[in-house]
């Protein structure tokens, strides 16, 4: 950890450096097996009041809020089945736990915008939370998985256990490695993969960006005046702030 703090700015150079930002994890392989290291740079980048925000407020204030604002959209079983999760009132077989569950609740809250001309169609709400998270079975080969895949996405959470309501370990998936969450809380690990997009200085995935603007201008308070959001952001985002 001491000696990842020493290296910070070195890495930050490499990390905005075309050429040597992919060598990033041969340079530094200490990410793929430590846990904690993302948010210790984190910490380094913005200061610990700020990265400390999203675990602060999503459970204490911006859970409810979003369960709130769910109940005006079209019911559909994916939805239901997310609120009943959510809500804790009763389990939905194979769902994933009260907390990812109210995450993803924010992705139909703010689904993906059309991609223009070369895909004018919209991605829906549940084929956009597979690319938050994912889920494989204990005992499935994690560098099987990274061996298969076959197109370059952003960051997710690749989430290991005997079902989605039981994850024993979670792990943020970046160009083909597997970082190590710190906490085995899947609420810790989504403010983890969330901040790996700063420390590694990757683009939003494009349907989900919606979702990542407002919590980084929402919660996070980043970039607030400079970040460009959709409207549909700064309207939701609106509501939730009064």
């Amino acid at each position: 950890m001491r000696k990842m703090k020493q290296t910070f700015n070195y890495r930050q150079k490499m990390i905005h450096d075309p050429v040597k930002s992919s060598s990033i994890f041969l340079d530094f392989p200490r990410f793929l097996d430590i846990g904690g290291l993302v948010e210790q740079d984190f910490i380094l980048m913005f200061g610990e009041v700020i990265a400390a925000k999203f675990l602060e407020k999503w459970p204490t204030v911006y859970k409810q809020k979003v369960l709130e604002q769910s109940r005006g959209l079209t019911q559909s079983d994916d939805l239901q089945n997310l609120l009943h999760n959510a809500e804790g009132t009763t389990e939905v077989e194979n769902g994933w736990d009260s907390d990812m569950s109210s995450i993803l609740i924010l992705v139909h809250l703010l689904p993906p915008s059309p991609h223009g001309r070369k895909r004018p169609e919209n991605l829906s709400a549940r084929q956009a939370s597979e690319h938050l998270v994912k889920f494989v079975k204990t005992g499935t080969s994690i560098q099987g998985h990274l061996d298969g895949i076959a197109e370059r996405r952003q960051p997710y959470l690749l989430a290991v256990g005997t079902q989605r309501s039981v994850i024993h370990k979670y792990f943020i998936v970046i160009d083909k490695h597997a970082i190590p969450c710190k906490s085995p809380g899947s609420l810790a690990c989504f403010d983890e993969l969330f901040k790996a997009h700063f420390v590694f200085s990757t683009s939003y995935d494009h349907d989900l960006v919606n979702v990542y603007n407002f919590l980084q201008t929402a919660i996070y308070e980043i970039d607030v005046e400079t970040t460009k959001v959709n409207p549909r952001v700064a309207e939701l985002r609106a509501r939730m702030l009064r």
